[in-house]
């Protein structure tokens, strides 16, 4: 029940009420990630959608999974046997507002000073 009414009157997360409908009325199921995500293909239009399997969190899509979503390639990544490349890194969530977020020196909420100026910047002034 609880997941009933949360499709019904929210959008963040996984899919509303609507979605489910199109999806059963004209998606097909592709396949589904590491994530939970489930991937569809709209029947007739050339349509791709995701329902995630918590917050609609768009860089919780994998590696493979995006290039399919963005029309980069038309073989589905299970099908494919897809293998990310050496330079792609797992994913990782996005952490602002967290106490993990990346806070540089200077910044109000780190502990560490701001930098001092060093002398390689003349400011302009008319003359």
């Amino acid at each position: 029940m609880k997941q009933f009414l949360t499709e019904i009157f929210s959008w963040w997360s996984g899919q509303t009420w609507g979605t489910r409908l199109w999806i059963w009325r004209f998606g097909d199921y592709v396949g589904s990630d590491e994530f939970g995500n489930k991937y569809y293909q709209d029947r007739k239009a050339d349509r791709r959608y995701v329902t995630y399997a918590g917050y609609a969190d768009a860089s919780t899509i994998g590696e493979g999974w995006h290039g399919w979503m963005h029309h980069r390639t038309d073989v589905v990544p299970t099908k494919a046997n897809y293998v990310a490349k050496p330079w792609q890194l797992p994913h990782e969530p996005n952490l602002t507002g967290t106490a993990a977020a990346y806070r540089p020196d200077g910044s109000l909420l780190s502990k560490g000073e701001r930098p001092r100026v060093t002398g390689d910047y003349t400011a302009w002034s008319p003359e």
